[in-house]
């Protein structure tokens, strides 16, 4: 992997964008992405994000920078997403207006009006223009696993031996509701930016046309969540308590923990950045197989075919 950009690499580079070039700026740091350089770009006339690319040649995550380009642009249109100033492949760059506001942390997802907000959000992307490409957990886990024994990478010991259960649940999914929307896939509490009664979402890396039960799903998982908030929280995105989709999301959201896993299995094989990833996949692997296991998944099976 390529080593970061400095400070001065990066403003050498920024130079290179129209609305920057000449004119004096200041760089910070912003906090988040593992996969990615978040840097606040601070002008006379007007403030914006750069998001600096890792390396295309050796992303094992199935990240589509173009892709997520389009989308970015896409969300933007739907009214939650930041605007896009310029795209730079050839420098793994993207400008985007920064957006005013305060990004939320698991904490805030305990304040009700949150979830009534951010579901909000939620629908308004999934109502949005259609997005480039698909995002399917059930595809990405297979694309992931294959990765990680390709590479000799570490994998909880016991991983394959629910194999059978997700399964399971891919056929029970499938064959209940295929319907796809345009969705991010990633919302944990840093991507959703509160700016008064507005919020914004952020980051499309992994964003794709996608069963919108799964991004409520993902959200209550990454968020910390507990099952009566993702009650509202489904509740809220559809206006009505329907206990299909409820089990749904539920459904949803183990199997985002057992394909995440994945990901923090890859980036601790393979990423340069000190983050303990191995404790972060750890963390989704135990919260899926606790599910797998529980008693309450049976159940979900059946609430996910009823008729509401």
């Amino acid at each position: 992997m390529s080593p970061p950009l400095t400070d001065v690499q990066l403003d050498e580079l920024l130079e290179e964008f129209a609305v920057l070039a000449g004119r004096p700026r200041q760089l910070q740091e912003l906090s988040g992405g593992l996969t990615n350089r978040n840097v606040k770009v601070t002008t006379a006339d007007g403030i914006y994000v750069a998001r600096c690319c890792a390396d295309a040649a050796t992303n094992m995550l199935g990240i589509d920078r173009d892709r997520e380009h389009h989308n970015t642009k896409a969300a933007a249109e739907a009214g939650v997403g930041a605007q896009v100033i310029d795209y730079r492949p050839d420098l793994g760059i993207m400008l985007l207006r920064h957006l005013d506001g305060r990004t939320l942390c698991n904490d805030d997802f305990q304040r009700p009006e949150i979830l009534d907000k951010a579901a909000g959000a939620v629908r308004a992307l999934h109502s949005g223009p259609r997005f480039q490409g698909r995002f399917d957990m059930f595809e990405r886990q297979t694309a992931y696993l294959k990765t990680v024994l390709d590479n000799g990478f570490r994998l909880p010991a016991d991983y394959l031996e629910h194999a059978d259960t997700f399964d399971e649940i891919a056929r029970v999914l499938t064959a209940t509701d295929q319907t796809t929307v345009p969705c991010n896939n990633d919302l944990l509490a840093g991507n959703f930016i509160e700016d008064g009664d507005r919020m914004w979402l952020i980051d499309y890396e992994y964003s794709g046309n996608n069963d919108p039960c799964f991004e409520l799903g993902n959200t209550w998982c990454e968020t910390g969540m507990s099952t009566d908030q993702l009650d509202d929280f489904v509740a809220a995105y559809y206006g009505r308590r329907l206990r299909n989709k409820t089990a749904r999301a539920h459904l949803q959201g183990i199997v985002g923990k057992y394909g995440w896993t994945l990901w923090g299995c890859i980036q601790n094989g393979s990423s340069a950045i000190e983050f303990d990833f191995w404790d972060w996949a750890m963390e989704r692997y135990e919260g899926a197989v606790a599910e797998f296991t529980g008693p309450n998944l049976a159940r979900l099976l059946d609430d996910v075919q009823a008729d509401d």
